[in-house]
């Protein structure tokens, strides 16, 4: 695919929420699933619509320029976007691995392999987006615990806690519902050889795991996002109480005043 390149750098870009990969498609595309368009003097672009953009043999201001023009079919787009990088080397008589010092080892560089890793690297990529994500919530949720324990509870929590109750949601429509993570992609359903090679690259990304881990972290977040609620709603169903007993007593002192004025 790229010629006789034996050493390939590839970054991966996660840019937004959403990629209009059927607008770009109009383009001369070498393969639609996932599309892949030339790029750069001699380089190769894989675009996913979850939001990411894997760059093959382009340099920095290729890069630049690539995602300027990339721009323009990206919603919800990110102001720093996630970047993964990987340097790979083609070696005919190479196990496809990914070597100890972290280089991904291919057989060549066809454009079949390189969609491959570019599916590892785009999920590595959204994964490592989410985890900082979720790491933020976390300290966010773990502050308005502190704060309801020592009875420091503030104007605006409760407002905050459903923000942050909504970032989960959006956070695991996003990663469960676009990015398949645990999915194997189209590409690797017949061909025995991709299959293989893409599984031990998800094994030495860690895809699998870094997922579950994601996923119980939205579990906790979610619990103790309710538990709040509820201790915020009894809270506020207590205060309620006091009032009516507050009322009830002024208006006992209304009716025994009048009595005492009467007499």
């Amino acid at each position: 695919m790229l010629g006789d390149v034996k050493e390939i750098q590839a970054a991966a870009w996660f840019v937004g929420s959403r990629l209009d990969v059927r607008a770009l498609e109009r383009r001369h595309a070498l393969a639609v699933t996932p599309l892949t368009l030339r790029a750069g003097e001699r380089g190769v672009a894989v675009l996913f619509r979850f939001g990411v953009a894997v760059l093959f043999q382009l340099d920095p201001l290729e890069q630049e320029a690539f995602l300027k023009g990339l721009a323009p079919f990206v919603d919800g787009g990110f102001g720093e976007p996630e970047q993964e990088e990987a340097d790979l080397r083609i070696d005919p008589d190479a196990s496809e691995r990914v070597d100890p010092s972290g280089t991904i080892l291919l057989r060549e560089a066809s454009l079949e392999r390189l969609q491959t890793v570019a599916e590892i690297l785009a999920k590595s990529a959204v994964l490592s987006h989410y985890e900082d994500r979720v790491a933020r919530v976390f300290d966010d949720v773990e502050s308005l615990a502190r704060g309801l324990q020592t009875s420091a509870h503030r104007a605006g929590a409760h407002k905050q806690l459903l923000q942050e109750i909504g970032n989960v949601l959006v956070i695991q429509a996003q990663t469960v519902g676009r990015v398949e993570v645990t999915e194997k992609p189209e590409i690797t359903w017949d061909r025995p050889e991709l299959d293989r090679l893409y599984e031990r690259l998800a094994i030495e990304y860690e895809l699998r795991d870094r997922d579950r881990a994601l996923a119980r972290k939205l579990e906790v977040i979610s619990q103790t996002a309710e538990t709040y609620h509820d201790l915020l709603q009894n809270r506020q169903m207590l205060r309620v109480e006091w009032y009516i007993v507050a009322l009830i007593a002024i208006e006992i002192a209304i009716i025994l005043w009048d009595m005492f004025a009467a007499g």
